[in-house]
């Protein structure tokens, strides 16, 4: 029973990782929606700048998609969003 209490425990923390962090240059529209702040057009928007070419970093990602500004890149990064793993910093 322990062994499976302990598996149990690490699928959640896993899931819960997997959950939180989410890199902009692999997140899929579904993915993307589910972070409060997204919804349809907006990560419409993103996914087509990212197919034109992959976002740099943070700067890159706001000069190029209307809608995202400083606030909405905190707000994104709080929720895990990453730019190759790094988190929105001003």
């Amino acid at each position: 029973h322990a062994a499976a209490a302990a598996f149990a425990v690490l699928a959640i923390a896993t899931s819960t990782v997997q959950a939180t962090d989410l890199d902009l240059a692999r997140a899929n529209r579904a993915q993307l929606e589910q972070l409060r702040g997204i919804g349809p057009p907006l990560a419409e928007a993103i996914l087509a700048e990212r197919a034109v070419r992959p976002f740099a970093d943070w700067p890159d990602l706001i000069a190029r998609v209307k809608g995202i500004r400083e606030s909405k890149a905190r707000q994104l990064s709080a929720q895990g969003l990453r730019i190759y793993g790094k988190p929105y910093t001003p």
